[in-house]
């Protein structure tokens, strides 16, 4: 099983995503810079969180427009396991390979927090190793976290069960209080329609070792790097 990290200028979690897959999985992954034309043979594409291109213009933007986009569209197009994590996943909705959008944060600060998510689905290859209804305590680090989708897309993402993952509260109860960001219908993280790219604003990685914090986002990468096994 090979994983590639993609690294952008500004994207400074790239050794935290290494880290967990290496303890997850045993394998280092590789480092693919941005200005590269194609991903080396690889199971898994992970775009992680940081400030890409300093957040100019609209976080995300600049990178959609790398080189490497392109290659991991094609591959995605083809079945590639992608992930992008916080920045990663406003770079996926830019380039087109998520639906929807990540907005300014509803009280327009950065919010960097332990927050509380619900497990929508635990039948894809992204949630496999948790259950349906868990809820986790994952942190979030984000100024540009508020998911919108338009009525249509909307619609589609919840009728196509392409929403994994909730904002909640400790016992799994929707609020506003519990939405960290203001996430149209509490959204934390979605799919694609084909089910092979996956986003997500919370991080995680940083929740895989219990002398790091805690575990609860370990069943991620194992649900991924087992079905890519």
């Amino acid at each position: 099983m090979k994983t590639a990290i993609v690294i952008f200028p500004g994207i400074n979690r790239e050794r935290d995503m290494a880290r967990a897959v290496k303890t997850v999985s045993g394998s280092d992954p590789v480092m693919v810079w941005h200005q590269e034309t194609s991903l080396p043979k690889c199971d898994v594409a992970i775009v992680p969180g940081g400030f890409s291109f300093g957040d100019y213009l609209r976080c995300g933007a600049i990178a959609a427009q790398s080189p490497i986009m392109a290659d991991i569209a094609r591959e995605a197009d083809k079945g590639l396991t992608v992930i992008g994590i916080c920045n990663g996943f406003q770079i996926l909705t830019e380039a087109r390979l998520l639906p929807g959008s990540l907005l300014r944060n509803r009280d327009l600060r950065f919010l960097c927090k332990d927050t509380y998510l619900r497990v929508e689905r635990a039948d894809t290859r992204f949630t496999r190793a948790y259950e349906q209804g868990q809820v986790l305590c994952v942190p979030i680090a984000h100024g540009e976290g508020n998911y919108f989708a338009d009525e249509d897309e909307l619609t589609k993402l919840e009728g196509e069960g392409q929403v994994l993952f909730r904002y909640c509260e400790q016992f799994g109860t929707l609020s506003e209080s519990g939405n960290p960001n203001g996430s149209i219908n509490h959204i934390a993280g979605v799919m694609n329609q084909a089910g092979n790219v996956f986003g997500m604003m919370p991080h995680p990685e940083d929740l895989i070792d219990p002398t790091r914090g805690g575990t609860d986002g370990r069943a991620l990468f194992e649900s991924v790097l087992e079905r890519a096994a």
